[in-house]
């Protein structure tokens, strides 16, 4: 070995630990110079911790990528909330919902579902309010079954209700239903959001950011209904 390599090796060891190629070589040029017969624990107990090292690595990568993720989620509920309390009008929240709002989630549909026991208001025409009879919500939320609705709901969506999306039910693959409170003496409403994405929305998802934003969603609603 040349006095310089060796000089640079043993000022600085853990270049060559830190290198697996570089160990697993020099652990095999040990094995080859072993007889036949003995068994080397040390090759074994490396290889032990190189597997162990390999999964906290990929654990760590994990780590990192949720956390980015969930901040960049609570980012987007963030952004998506300032811009639904800017309005000054309800027809303006109402634009800015299926617009801005719908942009900075990055859902391609997105829907106010109302109660009325008014048979004759009744008003499901694809606008972004859509009016529907008594026990539609959670109808819609449980599909029918006999079972407490959630306030968040996320799953694929298999055309069930695509009537709330309108033209764009053929392409929506996942929703989250946000059941939404109006107050006392108030009937109750939802949110629906629609992606295309089947990935989008399911149900193995955290919730905590999706409540937050329904609670914030319910008081500005009530705002502008009061």
């Amino acid at each position: 070995m040349a006095d310089e390599l060796r000089e640079k090796i043993i000022a600085n060891p853990d270049v060559l630990l830190e290198d697996h190629d570089l160990m697993r070589a020099l652990v095999g040029a040990n094995e080859d110079q072993s007889a036949g017969n003995i068994v080397d624990l040390r090759s074994v107990a490396m290889d032990r911790l190189e597997a162990r090292f390999d999964r906290l690595e990929d654990t760590h990568r994990n780590v990192i990528a949720a956390a980015y993720d969930n901040l960049a989620g609570t980012n987007q509920v963030h952004r998506a909330i300032l811009r639904m309390m800017d309005a000054s009008t309800f027809a303006q929240f109402l634009t800015d919902l299926t617009g801005e709002v719908a942009d900075i989630l990055r859902v391609d549909a997105i829907r106010l579902v109302l109660e009325s026991s008014d048979n004759e208001e009744l008003n499901n025409d694809g606008t972004t309010v859509a009016v529907m009879p008594e026990n539609y919500v959670d109808g819609y939320i449980t599909l029918g079954r006999n079972m407490p609705a959630r306030q968040i709901t996320l799953r694929p969506f298999h055309k069930v209700g695509g009537s709330l999306y309108g033209p764009r039910a053929d392409y929506i693959k996942s929703e989250a239903c946000l059941k939404v409170d109006l107050g006392p003496d108030r009937l109750p409403a939802m949110l629906v959001m629609g992606s295309e994405d089947p990935l989008q929305f399911s149900s193995q998802q955290g919730t905590d950011l999706l409540t937050f934003f329904a609670g914030v969603f319910e008081r500005v609603v009530r705002r502008w209904l009061a």
